[in-house]
């Protein structure tokens, strides 16, 4: 199966900063970075351009709940 590789726009950058700080002392910065470049895959081409950058951050916020739930 070939994944397909997402380069960190501003939407990923600013989220990425963003949830870092929401789950700064729970989760490393590294896990952040990859939920949030997951999630931004997942969406591309589902929700409209204007909708990414809140969208994104809401996916990824809640992939990262889930994660720290399962901690």
């Amino acid at each position: 199966m070939i994944t397909q590789q997402v380069q960190p726009d501003r939407y990923c950058l600013e989220a990425i900063s963003r949830l870092t700080a929401e789950v700064r002392g729970a989760l490393p910065r590294e896990v952040v970075a990859e939920t949030v470049l997951a999630a931004r895959r997942d969406l591309e081409g589902q929700v409209a351009h204007e909708a990414l950058a809140e969208m994104l951050h809401h996916l990824a916020r809640h992939r990262l709940d889930r994660i720290r739930g399962a901690a």
